[in-house]
């Protein structure tokens, strides 16, 4: 009976044994997992309140960039430097976790630039409006994250406007691995890492604030209900590199006789592009919808340069809403007017630059100076003038399609008839007008007149009138 007695307190004193140790075990692992050190079963259940506790993961430099960047979005304005210094020093402060929180930052605005994508930014708006609201060192690193997040998309997942974007933006991966790109980045820009770094936190913050746009194309490798731009066919291409050639060697003479003859010769090359576009989708039964492109309108004198691009974008049967604070209008027109209103556009505003360099600034008689009141007077007269040539080059273009589809007699000015093609332009008209008020259902209208200078509104219409549209082909009737 002894022996009994001996061997069940044996037993008894191993179950205790055993029992404590599992306690000491259910404590180290929550303790543990506090710090990070991962999880275990507990007890060996595999059911009941101890099957499996799955401890708190500790966090990665991944989870720390993304709760910096987030509480830099939330902090007010008043105390955003603070912060914008606080997160740069801590990303720079270690230079042993620099790789790795360079594949970090470049991981998370891969999930960012999405988003944007989704809320209808392109690469030029993105790069535009940073260049805007910071410095040129702050675009560099944008482009730089931008042709990070591009490596997702094959070429045939990109609408063609976005491709030549990001060629234009020269957007390319330099670096050879992600953890390679911040440090890369400082000896690019010759500074230190504190200052890369607060230079990334304030562009991050930017991004993270962008509003939503109107989405213009489909994301890339996206569905949408937006319509994709139509790739221009071999012969609209060769057609649009004649017109570009023309119109660089329109801005490169210095023969103001020869520049009025090329520009001529290209505005009508895009005459001819433009109406034979509508004509065929028409009569081919192609159901052609309008599309939209942004066209960056910047400082100096940004508001006579969007009326100069509004009354270019009216003559072409588009239509142009100017978003100030971010630096572009919206261009809302059909393919090959689209092309048109930029080609244009740009050259105009060569020429006007020509001109107002030739011009030189002014002074009050007093002596102070008015070179800035003369040229925004210069300026929005330029653009003034410039309308009304091209309202009346419209109408000779119209009418010289009117007679070309054989129906003697037929005015544009009129409103006469002509098969084909008065019918073709007013259904084009009406449907950018129609895409112009879905996407911006509450547009307003206003125009300052912008002149204080009466010597440059005379001037700035003396250039318009010298300007080389040509008159004997113009841009297409807005109505």
């Amino acid at each position: 009976m002894g022996k009994r007695n001996q061997e069940r307190r044996k037993a008894k004193q191993k179950q205790r044994r055993q029992q404590a140790q599992g306690q000491e075990r259910r404590q180290s692992t929550r303790s543990g997992a506090a710090f990070g050190f991962g999880g275990t079963f507990n007890g060996g259940a595999q059911d009941g309140p101890f099957a499996f506790v799955p401890p708190p993961r500790a966090p990665s430099l991944a989870d720390e960039l993304e709760r910096a960047v987030h509480e830099l979005i939330e902090v007010p304005e008043e105390h955003a430097e603070r912060e914008i210094a606080a997160a740069a020093s801590w990303l720079a402060s270690s230079e042993r976790r620099r790789p790795a929180l360079s594949r970090a930052v470049l991981a998370m605005t891969d999930r960012l630039f999405g988003a944007l994508w989704r809320a209808g930014w392109q690469p030029a708006d993105v790069v535009r409006a940073v260049r805007k609201e910071l410095k040129p060192r702050h675009g560099r690193l944008a482009v730089d994250l931008i042709a990070a997040e591009a490596r997702r998309y094959a070429a045939r997942g990109l609408d063609h406007r976005w491709a030549a974007q990001l060629n234009e933006l020269e957007a390319r991966v330099w670096w050879e691995s992600d953890e390679q790109w911040l440090p890369g980045a400082a000896l690019r820009e010759k500074a230190d890492h504190l200052r890369v770094a607060r230079c990334l936190m304030e562009l991050l913050r930017l991004l993270s604030w962008l509003p939503a746009l109107e989405l213009l194309c489909p994301p890339p490798n996206a569905s949408s209900t937006a319509a994709a731009a139509r790739p221009a066919s071999p012969e609209a291409a060769r057609m649009l590199g004649r017109i570009r050639a023309l119109l660089t060697k329109a801005e490169s003479t210095e023969f103001p006789e020869e520049a009025e003859a090329l520009t001529a010769k290209a505005q009508q090359l895009m005459s001819e592009h433009s109406i034979s576009e509508a004509l065929l989708a028409a009569r081919g039964g192609r159901r052609d919808t309008p599309a939209g492109i942004r066209v960056g309108v910047e400082n100096p004198y940004e508001q006579p340069k969007a009326i100069l691009l509004e009354v270019v974008a009216q003559a072409n049967r588009c239509r142009s809403v100017w978003s100030k604070n971010l630096g572009f209008a919206t261009v809302i027109g059909f393919e090959a007017d689209l092309d048109s209103v930029e080609l244009l556009y740009t050259s105009l505003l060569v020429q006007v630059a020509a001109a107002l360099q030739a011009e030189g600034g002014r002074t009050h008689v007093g002596g102070g100076s008015r070179t800035r009141s003369f040229r925004q007077s210069f300026l929005t007269s330029y653009a003034t003038r410039i309308g009304e040539r091209l309202t009346e080059a419209t109408a000779q273009a119209t009418d010289a399609a009117v007679a070309a589809s054989g129906v003697p007699g037929a005015s544009a000015r009129a409103g006469a008839g002509a098969p084909g093609v008065l019918p073709v332009l007013a259904a084009r008209h009406r449907a950018v007008e129609e895409e112009t008020e879905r996407i911006f259902p509450q547009i307003s209208y206003s125009r300052s007149s912008g002149i204080s200078d009466w010597e440059g509104w005379t001037s700035g219409r003396a250039a318009a009138d010298r300007a080389s549209l040509g008159t004997d082909s113009g841009a297409l009737p807005s109505r």
